[in-house]
């Protein structure tokens, strides 16, 4: 987690002349752990930003990933044990509002006619495409 933050701090900066005194929306494509966003809600703030609203064009991700994104387990998604709301309070945003996966999926514009139009959205919604077995999920979280 430290690791992450200070990555955050030194890719990312806020420039007071441009955020000061002004309410600021913070887009991102999604909320893994909170580090990230948290660290730049409050980079935003010492900048003098009055108000700091964030929109992510997914849904919460609650759900480890099997097929080769980097969430191995689901106690380090904070959307698994958090909130909405309990999650605004973590990264210190005044709102904080979450595409829904229709909207995802609409706003991806390709769909083959199946369910969620032919996307995997199981990190969203925890239904997989194929069989888990405990096995892969052991051998992911520990790997």
């Amino acid at each position: 987690q430290e690791m992450r933050a200070r990555g955050v701090r030194m890719k990312l900066s806020a420039v007071r002349k441009v955020v000061e005194g002004k309410r600021v929306i913070m887009i991102d494509d999604s909320i893994v752990r909170g580090t990230t966003s948290g660290r730049i809600v409050q980079m935003l703030r010492e900048a003098g930003a009055k108000e700091v609203h964030v929109l992510i064009s997914s849904p919460p991700v609650m759900n480890p990933c099997y097929y080769g994104i980097d969430t191995s387990s689901r106690e380090e998604l904070i959307a698994a044990s958090k909130s909405v709301e309990q999650i605004r309070e973590f990264i210190g945003a005044d709102s904080l509002y979450f595409l829904s996966t229709e909207g995802m999926i609409e706003a991806i514009g390709r769909h083959d006619g199946s369910n969620n139009g032919g996307h995997c959205v199981a990190c969203f919604n925890g239904q997989y495409p194929t069989e888990i077995y405990e096995d892969t999920k052991s051998c992911t979280e520990k790997c």
